[in-house]
């Protein structure tokens, strides 16, 4: 699963302080090949859940004050939209600046949520937990997968209601600042996009596609699939201008 690694270090090199907050896979890992086959006893069984349940706890305590942060630089983004509108008019020079450092500000406020979506389906699958826990069933002969996705299924960072409403809202305030014009905006809007064009949104988006991609070649949908892939419309990415996805090898 390259295409899962690849996206995982693109998020870590654009958001380095979300870095620890993946799953511990190589932790994990290490203490799976030290059960054995033939002793898979309760105390390192007990000791591989606990560990298990930490990480869970670690995801939901970031995704929820990654969701209460967004909410608020949502009501910022607003805000400020409000005042440069009632402040400013569009014919005056700082109008035009203000308009364009929030067009950047929202581009990527808007990728880090897109990044939130799919954080739990990194952890979910690509060297995370149901992949590790394949592993302990199969080193130990036992059936902890699936009692223990069960739960995994109900925790909060893997409930992505509240993160997709505010990806779309700020879907419809892009809308609003990137108004399809007179000439001189529609040059200030290629200026803009232009200064985005590394951003968080525009790496992510990418790799985002390249998973969707991945997943049509699948024609089944169980109950512990991965959880839907949240994307921007579809007209929205073709005015970013967004790149092919990324060569999967």
């Amino acid at each position: 699963m390259k295409f899962g690694k690849r996206l995982k270090r693109q998020i870590e090199e654009s958001l380095p302080e979300w870095r620890d907050k993946f799953l511990s896979y190589k932790d994990l890992k290490k203490l799976v090949r030290l059960i054995s086959t033939t002793d898979a006893s309760p105390q390192a069984e007990g000791e591989f859940v606990s560990l298990l349940d930490a990480e869970v706890d670690k995801f939901n305590a970031f995704f929820m004050e990654q969701e209460e942060e967004f909410v608020i630089r949502q009501r910022e983004l607003q805000e400020r939209i409000r005042r440069a509108a009632e402040s400013l008019r569009p014919s005056e020079a700082g109008y035009a600046a203000e308009m364009g450092r929030i067009r950047k500000d929202i581009v990527n406020f808007h990728g880090e949520m897109v990044l939130l979506v799919n954080y739990s389906s990194i952890n979910y699958t690509v060297a995370g937990l149901a992949k590790i826990l394949k592993k302990y069933d199969k080193r130990t002969g036992g059936l902890l997968r699936l009692p223990f996705i069960e739960t995994v299924l109900k925790q909060p960072f893997f409930t992505t209601e509240l993160i997709s409403r505010l990806v779309k809202e700020c879907e419809i305030m892009m809308e609003a600042v990137f108004p399809a014009a007179e000439e001189q905006v529609e040059r200030r809007e290629r200026e803009a996009l232009a200064m985005a064009e590394q951003s968080i949104f525009r790496n992510a988006v990418a790799a985002l596609i390249t998973m969707q991609e991945l997943r049509k070649g699948s024609s089944t949908y169980g109950h512990f699939s991965l959880p839907p892939l949240i994307l921007p419309d579809p007209d929205l990415l073709q005015s970013l201008q967004i790149p092919s996805p990324i060569p999967i090898q």
